[in-house]
């Protein structure tokens, strides 16, 4: 089993001694129960990671050994629109297509949508769904956490998706099967709550350029639909191929 692995915003360089955030501290000293000189591994978000080791005599603080520019990411950069759903669903989808390896999550409230969040609400949402992503990079070793946004409409999702070469929405009922152009180096899927989208809806991100295709022949609940349609695109890219 590989060290333990914990995000550190800022101050990682070979050679520093940085001090921990508290959480990542607690979560050190007091679930793992990791002594002085433990070896860790650090990372900030911005691509490879750090060896490390917790610093004698001092209970939050890390001493900085060594970088390695390792990569784990998708060759295929996966926007996820994820329609609003009840708040341990979007923990479960956030955390496992952090997992899976999605670049970007949107999420916004659609006309069936149960879920509905005021603005304060949606902003400590906002920050706790990072650390919600944070965590599943420090659990699967990714090293660059996905970026992690909401809209306030389904019209805004799908702005924040135009940047995307290929754009899909998701419908049981649809003709065409999931699939995208092999050249596309980045993809965005549309998942709309369990009641479905409504025609309208369908209707604006069709002149939005997003196809409409079904994921198999069985209708799935919204928080199995973007972790499933991501291990299927990430399949398709050879990202689930594993390492040389």
């Amino acid at each position: 089993m590989g060290a333990p692995r914990f995000f550190v915003e800022s101050g990682l360089r070979v050679g520093a001694t940085v001090e921990l955030p508290d959480a990542v501290a607690h979560h050190a000293q007091h679930a793992l129960r990791l002594r002085d000189g433990a070896a860790i591994v650090l990372f900030d978000g911005r691509g490879g990671e750090y060896a490390a080791r917790l610093a004698a005599g001092r209970r939050a603080a890390a001493e900085v050994l060594a970088f390695d520019p390792v990569e784990r990411e998708s060759p295929l950069a996966v926007t996820l629109i994820q329609s609003f759903a009840p708040n341990e669903k979007l923990d479960w989808i956030v955390e496992k297509s952090s997992e899976l390896g999605v670049a970007r999550v949107v999420l916004a409230p659609t006309e069936r949508s149960v879920a509905r969040f005021d603005a304060q609400r949606l902003a400590r949402k906002r920050a706790h769904w990072r650390e919600v992503a944070i965590a599943a990079c420090c659990q699967c070793g990714r090293n660059r956490v996905p970026v992690v946004l909401d809209a306030s409409d389904f019209a805004g999702a799908l702005v924040l998706a135009q940047d995307c070469e290929v754009r899909l929405l998701l419908a049981p009922d649809a003709g065409e099967a999931l699939a995208r152009d092999a050249r596309a180096r980045s993809v965005a899927v549309a998942i709309g709550p369990e009641g479905g989208f409504t025609e309208q809806e369908i209707a604006l991100a069709r002149r939005a350029g997003f196809v409409v295709a079904a994921l198999g022949p069985r209708v799935l609940r919204t928080e199995t639909a973007g972790p499933a349609a991501l291990a299927a695109l990430q399949a398709i890219a050879g990202d689930l191929a594993g390492s040389d």
